[in-house]
């Protein structure tokens, strides 16, 4: 997040997509909530499907799946040509407004209309709302990111911000929220195939010599590893022998999630290292027992780039050990001299060797309840929100990008378009949510969301058992039928291992970011 959730109540205009705030992030919709009620924000909600926050918004712009590059260049066309775009922040903080304004000339609304669905009165009315804002704050998630343009997708948004000036003040920005609750941390502590903590390219040979040392090593690779989803190809060809998997479940939660599994029993040797015996620890030849929150110190980066502590409650269960002192263990067992006493020394070598930590202790996050990064110094403040005086790279580049259609298209075999989320009851694969008897209750199995017109014409009524099958398996699960999702769309969680809807989804990646796109593909539904 460019920009911090407290920040959210002080927008003039709010764009959320791609997120069902509401049920993913309560906290944040609460923020947005609020200042709708209060008056002093308008919301525009951009969602194929009728999400709680609909209720609220001043737009919804139901879009079709896959369509999002679209309608965003169509509310940027608009702006442009109603000449509500900020020329004074464009002409002193970016570049490559021609280039972009040309291709822009491709989306009038009317082709968008035809692209994605949303009428062109209301991508005028939309682009209008935010281009007469003061500040305008637009909110994403993993429904903009999963697709095969999910890098563009992003783009498209921070062309909107920067067109608009709404970067680097207070109550704006490109905010997209995270999924879980330390992904930033990862992110920032280098768990990328290509940079080193801080973001430091493996290819930057200074980077490579500062770690070195940090770190007591003759040398550290100089190329990019492989990201996720391209691990489990190469270990379904053999490329990849063995893999050390650590609290993630991708049994359940990989794109075409059978090939996943079959990569991973090809295997030589797996060491999964987790709090429960998942899916996908069961296929380990070793499984590791981490330890739970509760039972570990450390901290935490947030999805608006805060650090916080997190303490334990008691102590691990069992044979269980919090995973910095499995890793520790193993690394020495290998020769490796890992001497850390205590989660804080290791927070004190982040300090050191990551400029945007350097100012954070625990002593300060104890003191003030949590910092953001950049915290350049133990004088610093900390930074609510980012490019308050420019960019990093200089100039904000402004990118053309062009809508492409989802890699699978609907046709007479697999007339549907499915597309995926999650729900407020369960969190991720289920792996800790699905063993609390009361959560269990509440949401007790995944639903298959089908509007009244399509389950009609299959002869589905609500609650009946229905297969769902696409190019790559098919699941059992039971129809809700209901008008949240659009004629044409169905929607399901993927929470649930009885229903384990990504092995239906497709595996196609974004070339650049090599996410899969979760969020489209061709089914069919028959009732059981």
């Amino acid at each position: 997040m460019t920009n911090s959730i407290a920040e959210i109540e002080d927008a003039d205009v709010i764009l959320i997509t791609g997120t069902n705030t509401t049920e993913n992030h309560p906290i944040i919709a609460h923020s947005i909530k609020r200042a709708v009620e209060r008056g002093t924000a308008k919301l525009i909600v951009v969602d194929p499907r009728r999400i709680d926050l609909v209720d609220q918004a001043n737009y919804w712009l139901r879009q079709r799946p896959g369509t999002d590059i679209a309608w965003l260049n169509g509310l940027l066309h608009w702006i442009v040509k109603k000449n509500l775009h900020d020329k004074n922040f464009i002409e002193e903080r970016c570049e490559g407004f021609a280039e972009l304004a040309a291709e822009l000339e491709n989306y009038p609304p009317e082709r968008v209309e035809e692209i994605t669905g949303i009428p062109a009165a209301e991508i005028r009315a939309a682009a209008e709302l935010i281009g007469r804002a003061d500040r305008a704050s637009f909110l994403y998630a993993m429904g903009i990111t999963q697709h095969i343009t999910g890098t563009d997708n992003v783009k498209a948004i921070a062309n909107l911000a920067m067109v608009t000036g709404n970067v680097g003040r207070w109550g704006t920005g490109v905010n997209p929220l995270r999924g879980q609750n330390n992904v930033q941390g990862a992110c920032d502590m280098g768990a990328l195939p290509n940079v080193l903590p801080g973001y430091a390219p493996v290819a930057d040979p200074e980077a490579r010599k500062t770690f070195a040392a940090a770190w007591g090593a003759d040398k550290l690779p100089d190329t990019p590893g492989l990201t996720a989803t391209e691990i489990m190809p190469a270990a379904h060809e053999g490329k990849v022998r063995g893999l050390y998997i650590l609290g993630e479940n991708p049994v359940i939660s990989d794109a075409n999630a059978g090939h996943a599994e079959e990569a991973l029993r090809k295997l030589d040797f797996l060491v999964v290292e987790d709090i429960f015996l998942t899916e996908t620890a069961r296929l380990a030849h070793v499984v590791l027992p981490g330890a739970s929150w509760a039972e570990k110190d450390g901290t935490f980066t947030n999805t608006e780039r805060r650090v916080q502590l997190v303490r334990a409650a008691i102590e691990p269960v069992g044979n269980s050990f919090p995973d910095w002192r499995i890793i520790q263990r193993l690394a020495q067992l290998m020769g490796v001299r890992f001497d850390y006493s205590s989660p804080e020394q290791i927070f004190n070598e982040i300090r050191r060797v990551v400029p945007s930590y350097a100012g954070i202790s625990y002593a300060r996050i104890e003191r003030e309840g949590g910092l953001q990064w950049p915290c350049p110094n133990i004088d610093h403040p900390g930074t609510p929100f980012l490019h308050a005086g420019g960019f990093k790279r200089g100039k904000g580049l402004l990118t053309p990008v062009k809508h492409l259609p989802p890699a699978e298209q609907p046709d007479a075999e697999y007339p549907l378009v499915l597309t995926t989320g999650r729900v407020q009851y369960h969190y991720h694969t289920g792996s800790m949510t699905r063993r609390c008897r009361s959560l269990n209750t509440l949401a007790p199995e995944a639903i298959l969301e089908m509007n009244p017109a399509d389950a009609t014409g299959i002869g589905i009524a609500d609650g009946d058992r229905v297969a769902v099958f696409s190019r790559r398996g098919s699941i059992t699960t039971r129809a809700g039928i209901t008008e949240r999702v659009p004629p044409g769309v169905v929607f399901t969680s993927f929470h649930f291992s009885e229903s384990p809807v990504n092995r239906l989804t497709n595996d196609a990646l974004d070339p650049i970011a090599k996410i899969p796109e979760l969020k489209v593909c061709a089914v069919r539904v028959e009732k059981t």
